[in-house]
């Protein structure tokens, strides 16, 4: 009987916002006892370039000396989908796998990890924000409007639905600024069976987790960064976006926590305190969620607040020889 030969292992490493998720790649980067990582990014706003102090992206000299994969991939007119994410790190992986590299996954996109792991899901489910922001283009000029935006990124759906069929319309609309893929695509891949395209991933997934257990202090690390990332330019970097004339607020890239604040500020719906103190509660916000996705992941190693002991924990519970 031929021998088995199990799969090397790959690390993911999650955790919500602010919890120091980037650090810790970058030291078991640099850890002895472990062979050279490849460091891929699962972070959907960190794919787009010019988008480098709202993300929280790894400065360009950390980058220099810790290359992450799949970080300025995209131009923030074009929405980036976790169909996308799963193609692009499925490449990211094999490839280091070949090479005999160490996948190290860091990021906080916790529907990205999820397409790695389970494969692809049919269409989202609505998108209450999404919704309204159409409504109220809508509002503004007409559901007209919005079968023409429908009508340039997914023409057979716009000629299929009637101008004045707003419930379609807004679906049609909806599905593509979510997923980055037109719902006509979605019908024609339904249609074909579109799981049957998957393809098995050439490692085994390991699932790490930074849980800060004081959650004032990460409300804290928060605001802290986010006054930092003021303080470093984020309101220059999002202007120079809003200048933009192929850049609107209902992108996925724009419709990111802190851009879509200060993209609001920028346009005058919002002061400067307002626009500071939502970003931070949009922030808390999403923290929020990241870390209910990760109360329900299953085969999750939690672990410390600390850089040190959350490497000597995974140094215990990986065995070297598998890597």
């Amino acid at each position: 009987m031929a021998e088995v030969v199990e799969k090397p292992l790959a690390l993911c490493l999650m955790g919500p916002t602010a919890s120091g998720k980037t650090d810790l790649a970058m030291a078991l980067a640099d850890h002895p006892l472990l062979p050279e990582c490849h460091l891929i990014s699962v972070d959907s706003a960190q794919v787009y370039c010019g988008m480098n102090i709202g993300t929280g992206k790894p400065s360009p000299t950390q980058l220099s000396h810790y290359p992450h994969a799949l970080i300025d991939i995209r131009d923030p007119a074009q929405p980036y989908s976790a169909e996308n994410f799963r193609h692009d790190a499925t490449i990211e992986i094999t490839a280091a796998v070949k090479a005999r590299k160490l996948p190290v996954l860091v990021g906080g996109t916790m529907l990205y990890f999820k397409a790695l792991r389970n494969g692809l899901t049919d269409l989202p489910s609505a998108d209450p924000v999404l919704r309204a922001e159409i409504v109220k283009l809508a509002e503004a000029s007409g559901w007209e409007a919005v079968h023409l935006r429908l009508k340039k990124v997914d023409p057979e759906a716009a000629a299929r639905i009637h101008p004045n069929d707003p419930q379609r319309l807004q679906r049609a609309l909806e599905v593509y600024l979510v997923t980055g893929i037109t719902l006509s695509e979605h019908h024609r891949r339904e249609q074909n069976q579109t799981d049957a395209g998957l393809k098995e991933l050439p490692c085994r997934l390991v699932w790490f987790a930074i849980q800060p257990s004081a959650r004032a202090e990460l409300h804290a690390r928060i605001a802290s960064r986010f006054h930092r990332m003021l303080d470093s330019g984020l309101i220059e970097e999002v202007r120079a976006l809003y200048q933009r004339d192929d850049l609107d607020p209902l992108l996925p890239s724009i419709k990111s926590t802190g851009y879509r604040q200060v993209w609001q500020f920028l346009a005058g719906e919002l002061d400067y305190e307002l626009m500071v103190e939502r970003s931070i509660i949009a922030t808390r916000q999403l923290a929020k969620r990241q870390l209910t996705w990760l109360r329900n992941w299953p085969d999750l190693q939690n672990l410390c607040d600390t850089p040190a002991n959350s490497i000597e924990h995974i140094l215990n519970f990986v065995d070297s020889s598998a890597i």
